[in-house]
């Protein structure tokens, strides 16, 4: 069985497409459960954020689970695999762990050493666990790729700049606005993300900012912790008359501000101008505002071409984390082939006890005139023997596990000890 990643991401395919594959988190049990009653797949994790949808998965055979991958994707976003599958990259073993530990580590990112995606991460793996998809083999590798974003953060510069997407999203709007005094803002979602442009933007200079989000007691929670107003998404088309900037970023499946909405709004507006930033995926703007005479609207896509501006002359600092992944990727190499050798040294040791106690049982007769404690040091003394004649093969099986020469001495020790294949 192989660690395999089957998957479509922001450099991969264009933005109208990548929406269509996010994995709610309304659908998400269900998608991992989809995935993992396919034939070929056995455990599986969903990592899906506004940059990627990718599919991790221990696979029986690895072209039978890309075939399973792809008919997933194909169901999710109702389109035939030929639309979509020329997108898709897959790795296996150690290249899927390669891939996850620079995710994890912030180099894969739209913005480079951004924070978030460490916990999305944590919390793909710690869905699918629950759900009982993610289990020993991918367990073992989103641990290891934890490790490596910490490893990243802590011995590196990799996060010393820009560290979140919403932070990057704040610095655009201020770019483009050039500064934030007197402006009123709107900020559509009080997610993470939400949360973290408000923190941002608290920091600014924003003279007015008001909060919406689907369930206004995040909206409010969220306006409190920067002394802003919570409204209703019904006054949403209200403000849009009044306000400088809108931010948005929820999870809504069907867009929040249509181009009525600000076609309506700006027969109030005077010929102000109107800044639109939009990082949800799917949009929470229909893509039609960025028609309208008087306003600019951007997406993740501008996103990711104003924070590519400053990764020139962070080379070093990537090196440093790729560094860090090559020695993780051997360790993790080295764990995941000796949990291969796992059950069949189980085997082993248990074949063995089987036969040390068949023995002790066998003499009990000759025994019957021994006390207790004498039985209790020919049971220690038996195991200890059993323990020290297993030492060595259990540690040489270990240190060549897959290998060839492991699976060479594997088969032999089925063999010889008559051990299930």
């Amino acid at each position: 069985m192989s660690v395999v990643v089957i998957g479509l991401n922001h450099r991969t395919v264009p933005l109208e497409l990548l929406e269509r594959m996010i994995v709610s988190e309304e659908r998400l049990p269900k998608a991992l459960h989809d995935l993992t009653s396919r034939p070929n797949i056995g455990e599986a994790v969903v990592l899906s954020t506004c940059n990627r949808t990718e599919i991790y998965a221990v696979a029986e055979r690895f072209h039978g689970a890309y075939e399973d991958v792809r008919d997933f994707l194909s169901d999710l976003a109702h389109l035939p695999a030929e639309a979509f599958a020329d997108h898709l990259y897959s790795f296996y073993d150690d290249v899927t762990a390669r891939h996850l530990f620079a995710v994890a580590a912030g180099i894969d990112s739209a913005v480079l050493g951004e924070s978030e995606i460490l916990g999305q991460v944590r919390v793909a793996c710690e869905r699918a666990q629950s759900e009982g998809t993610a289990r020993a083999g991918l367990n073992l590798l989103f641990r290891h790729a934890l490790e490596v974003g910490k490893r990243a953060r802590t011995e590196t510069s990799i996060a010393r700049h820009t560290t979140s997407v919403s932070q990057a999203a704040v610095m655009m709007a201020r770019e483009r606005l050039g500064s934030f005094e007197g402006r009123r803002v709107l900020l559509i979602g009080a997610g993470d993300m939400g949360a973290g442009m408000a923190d941002a933007l608290a920091h600014g200079g924003t003279a007015q900012v008001a909060v919406t989000n689907r369930t206004l007691d995040r909206a409010v929670a969220v306006a409190a912790r920067i002394n802003a107003r919570a409204v209703s998404l019904a006054e949403v088309p209200e403000l849009l008359a009044e306000v400088d900037l809108v931010l948005s970023s929820t999870g809504s499946a069907q867009p929040l501000v249509t181009r009525d909405d600000v076609d309506t709004a700006f027969a109030r507006r005077r010929g102000r101008p109107l800044l639109c930033i939009d990082m949800a995926v799917p949009r929470d703007i229909d893509p039609g505002v960025g028609s309208i005479d008087g306003v600019t609207l951007l997406d993740i896509d501008d996103l990711r071409a104003f924070a590519a501006r400053g990764v020139v002359g962070r080379q070093r600092e990537v090196a440093e984390v790729r560094e860090i992944i090559d020695e993780e990727v051997i360790r993790y190499a080295d764990a995941a082939h000796a949990r291969t050798m796992s059950p069949l040294l189980g085997e082993l040791h248990a074949r063995a006890e089987e036969i040390r106690s068949a023995e002790v049982q066998r003499h009990s007769a000759k025994l019957r005139n021994v006390g207790d404690r004498e039985r209790a040091a020919i049971d220690a003394l038996t195991k200890g023997i059993v323990a020290k004649l297993l030492h060595e093969p259990t540690v040489r099986l270990k240190d060549v596990a897959g290998t060839p020469r492991g699976e060479r001495l594997a088969e032999a020790l089925r063999d010889l000890f008559e051990l299930e294949p």
